[in-house]
């Protein structure tokens, strides 16, 4: 089974999308199940991962109805204030929705780079192990120590990494991500996400341009534990989603048919849908 594990659907009206403003141009529209549908199904990929794109409850609320009235919608990642005083009740709520498989802050937008490693979350991340939740973690390069902090404590949680941690493509200075990926991935409980990528390319992007970044990341997490995701409809601020599908198909061609197969579905159901003992 083909698993596009990462992409999002969102109604403007709605009003929560602080990030999402007419300058994005061609996102800054509705996009739901009816539009992403047949991109789907030209490639053959049978079920989603459905990523929170605000950082509210009510929108987790909006993409679970979403889910259980989608059948390609294998499972939603939806999203809690980990601040709240109560955010081991407010996990252990959300978790009681089957269709509910992670939540992710968004971290790339807090001002504190050190944020993750606040030992005050420790009661959210721990509830989320008793419920059985991934944690996304939406990070950039100054955020991975703090990541690698929350792993040390807590060595029960399933854990996997957004967007290869968002290198900086557009500088193409990859040295200190180089090392933050290769601290990561020491942590054999770790995952991450082939996705994102194009995103922090320039417009002039190639596949020359991001295999530096693919390769990194095959040497160090393996196909073993990397993840395929679109990052649609954002990927389209740079690149379709089939040009985004032939590129990862492209760059991940000198490996194995069963890796391939594990680095398109396989391993997403392995860590999301497994986790929630759905499969």
């Amino acid at each position: 089974m083909r698993i596009d594990a990462h992409q999002h659907f969102w109604s403007l009206a709605r009003g929560d999308y602080g990030w999402l403003t007419p300058a994005l141009g061609v996102i800054h529209r509705d996009f739901g199940p009816a539009d992403l549908a047949p991109l789907l199904a030209v490639h053959a990929i049978e079920r989603s991962i459905l990523v929170q794109a605000a950082p509210t409850e009510a929108e987790t609320a909006y993409l679970l109805d979403i889910a259980e009235k989608t059948p390609f919608v294998a499972g939603v990642v939806g999203w809690t204030d980990f601040n709240a005083p109560d955010a081991a009740e407010r996990i252990a709520t959300l978790a009681a929705d089957p269709l509910l498989v992670g939540l992710r802050p968004m971290v790339q937008d807090i001002a504190d780079d050190g944020w993750l490693a606040r030992p005050e979350l420790a009661s959210a991340f721990e509830a989320m192990i008793a419920s059985g939740l991934v944690f996304d973690a939406l990070l950039k390069p100054r955020h991975i120590a703090a990541m690698i902090t929350v792993l040390e404590r807590h060595p029960d949680l399933a854990c996997v990494i957004d967007h290869g941690a968002k290198p900086d493509l557009v500088s193409g200075d990859l040295a200190g991500w180089r090392t933050g990926i290769t601290a990561l991935a020491a942590d054999p409980r770790l995952t991450c996400k082939l996705s994102g990528l194009v995103t922090e390319a320039g417009l002039d992007w190639t596949l020359e341009t991001l295999r530096p970044v693919v390769e990194h990341l095959l040497a160090t997490f393996g196909p073993e534990r990397l993840i395929f995701g679109s990052d649609w409809p954002v990927v389209t601020l740079r690149a379709s989603y089939a040009q985004w599908v032939e590129a990862a198909e492209t760059l991940l061609a000198g490996l194995t048919e069963a890796q391939r197969i594990a680095v398109f579905g396989g391993n997403a159901a392995k860590l999301y849908l497994s986790q929630r003992g759905r499969n």
